[in-house]
């Protein structure tokens, strides 16, 4: 901010309101040099005068027919166009139950009458320059939120980037994908969404925010992001896999959650972002009764984002085509999972997916391979 930014204009508009023509000729004489000055006679013409084009300061008598000074002020005040613009009171009246009830309405001073032009000017010079900072301020203020802003949205952007990346390489490898990462990415955001508005004794729920229902739906994706580990003659095998591979085949779990927690480390870390997609790549296939891997977590020890995508992912290759079997129809997929509430799968979470039934109907078919 330069001086000249603080500084008032010369041609600052002072509106002055006085129901007295004697008055309101005397100040506009001792203003109107450097000022535009504005009058009324008023309190209605002063509002009228000052929503249509608020002026940079006020000057305003306290006793007038109909609607007096207290009343001027306080609906100043009340307008955002003209709340910040200063109000000095000119008035006859000087004891200090008047001068309280003028602050608490909102003025900025009080000039007694008889009045004084070298104290008039003087106050008027010197409100205009407050002012002058206050709004120079504010468009600082204004052009660093909106700075912020835009750096906070490269930021977004960059993250989301980073994100597609990882996808893209874990989806570049399996070659049974399709458009399994967005089917599930949806679930899990359907499956959060219910859960915030129906959250039961789950206090994981009751704590979900739009902002963390966002970060677990784009952090979905990359559950299965340690398969880029998983040997080919394994990852792409046809037919179901015998017990050594599929001893292989779980590793993925761990091996996504070592990329994702070096990744992390480098960016100065556990960046915001990648929590969640750490939790679902090492966990979303433990099971509610503790009988899953790789750590055999059980219960609301598994991490919730984790819980999430379990419902998701099972789900999602019980209705898809695999190498090893063909889709199963929505209510036999509904049977299983409803068979696994307990066992497999977070009871609450297999009602939500009953809730949400329909949803995941609509979503299988809107992106079905």
């Amino acid at each position: 901010m330069t001086e000249r930014d603080l500084t008032p204009n010369e041609r600052s508009t002072v509106l002055v309101v006085d129901d007295n023509p004697d008055n309101l000729s005397l100040v506009a004489g001792l203003l109107n040099e450097p000022y535009r000055v504005k009058l009324a006679n008023s309190g209605a013409r002063a509002l009228a005068l000052a929503l249509r084009d608020p002026p940079d300061l006020v000057l305003l008598d306290v006793m007038m027919p109909g609607m007096d000074g207290y009343e001027v002020c306080r609906r100043l005040k009340a307008e955002p166009a003209t709340r910040d613009v200063p109000v000095i009171f000119l008035t006859a009246m000087s004891q200090p139950e008047d001068e309280a009830r003028g602050f608490e309405a909102g003025a900025a001073d009080f000039i007694h009458k008889p009045i004084s032009p070298p104290i008039v000017r003087a106050r008027v010079k010197t409100h205009l320059e407050v002012k002058a900072w206050r709004d120079s301020m504010r468009r600082h203020n204004a052009g660093l939120q909106a700075e912020l802003a835009e750096r906070m949205s490269q930021v977004e952007q960059l993250r989301d980037a980073t994100l597609h990346v990882m996808v893209s390489l874990a989806e570049f490898r399996d070659e049974d994908t399709g458009n399994h990462i967005k089917r599930t990415q949806e679930y899990v955001r359907v499956l959060a969404q219910y859960l915030r508005a129906h959250p039961g004794d789950c206090e994981e729920a009751r704590a979900l925010d739009d902002g963390a229902i966002e970060l677990m739906a784009k952090s979905a994706p990359l559950h299965d992001i340690g398969k880029v580990a998983i040997p080919d003659h394994i990852l792409l095998k046809p037919g179901r896999l015998d017990a050594q591979d599929f001893a292989v085949m779980q590793t993925h779990s761990m091996h996504g959650w070592e990329m994702l927690q070096r990744a992390a480390q480098r960016m100065g870390g556990d960046p915001e972002f990648l929590v969640y997609a750490m939790q679902i790549a090492r966990h979303h296939h433990e099971r509610w009764d503790g009988n899953g891997y790789p750590d055999r977590l059980a219960g609301r020890g598994i991490p919730f984002a984790a819980r999430l995508m379990a419902v998701a992912d099972v789900y999602d290759a019980l209705t898809t085509r695999r190498p090893y079997k063909e889709p199963f129809p929505h209510d036999r997929a509904m049977s299983l999972v409803l068979e696994g509430s307990g066992s497999h799968f977070d009871p609450q979470l297999v009602d939500a997916l009953v809730a949400c039934e329909q949803r995941f109907i609509d979503i299988a078919h809107t992106w079905r391979d």
